[in-house]
């Protein structure tokens, strides 16, 4: 019986994942099985750390936010602020508040003050 070469079909697509896991250490960049299995697991924590970036921005945020309105006044919060935000309805997010208390605090006292009047 002759020997029957196989394909390049098997070969090719073992070498698409070995493009991807072309910057991983020891094994997981040579072994077939384990750059599948480290390729699943990077990708878990890449999608997993996509929601966990956007909520530690958040949290910086509103840090940001309170720590300059605290400055203005020991009486006036974090909380109290954001909910005469949406009383007045003035539609500022969070990222735009943190910006304006970084760069130009007068501004966010300016908005603070017209929202208690």
């Amino acid at each position: 019986m002759t020997r029957i070469k196989r394909g390049y079909i098997a070969r090719r697509r073992r070498a698409k994942i070995r493009l991807f896991a072309s910057s991983f250490r020891g094994a997981h960049s040579r072994l077939t099985r384990t750059i599948i299995q480290q390729k699943i697991r990077s990708l878990v924590s890449s999608h997993r750390d996509r929601d966990r970036q956007k909520r530690d921005f958040r949290r910086l945020w509103i840090t940001r936010i309170n720590a300059v309105i605290r400055e203005n006044g020991v009486t006036y919060s974090y909380s109290r602020f954001i909910h005469n935000l949406y009383k007045t309805q003035l539609l500022l997010n969070r990222k735009i508040l943190a910006q304006i208390a970084i760069l130009n605090r007068n501004c966010l006292y300016m908005i603070s003050n017209e929202i208690i009047k």
